[in-house]
């Protein structure tokens, strides 16, 4: 069960406020994970694929679970979900959206597209840190992840 603990958690929005507070929110929480940001889509998928300054595989590992904001420039959550889901080395990360929209043509779409699930992201902190603690329980102790 100690290996994981060291799961990785790949967080990508493009909102720095938000990063900060999902951030501040996981550690609340009590999570033991290491937690890596990235601002948008286009560098979720260098950091997915180590390309540029993801290039070091050993400082950037593979997370072992994505937390994907919809909307974001560049590439959005949509789209890099659907390259991900298409990657047959990426696929199996599960990829849970963490999100403002509560459009349900969002959660169709990306439950179409292969996302592990659908979090509408809350509005105080207190909510945030109850989620993030249930969010880790799962992933983290109850769920049977794949060795990637």
């Amino acid at each position: 069960m100690s290996d994981k603990k060291s799961i990785i958690i790949l967080i990508a929005d493009d909102d720095a406020e938000d990063r900060m507070l999902v951030g501040d929110a996981l550690e609340e929480s009590r999570l033991k994970n290491n937690v890596h940001f990235v601002e948008n889509g286009e560098e979720l998928m260098d950091y997915l694929h180590h390309r540029g300054k993801f290039a070091d595989a050993t400082k950037y590992p593979t997370p072992g679970l994505i937390l994907l904001d919809l909307n974001m420039p560049k590439k959005d959550g949509r789209e890099a979900l659907k390259e991900i889901k298409e990657d047959e080395h990426l696929r199996l990360i599960p990829v849970v959206v963490l999100t403002t929209s509560k459009a349900e043509e969002d959660i169709l779409r990306t439950y179409n597209l292969g996302v592990s699930s659908f979090i509408t992201k809350p509005v105080t902190f207190a909510s945030l840190v109850d989620v993030m603690k249930t969010l880790s329980k799962y992933w983290f102790e109850i769920v049977e992840l794949p060795k990637l």
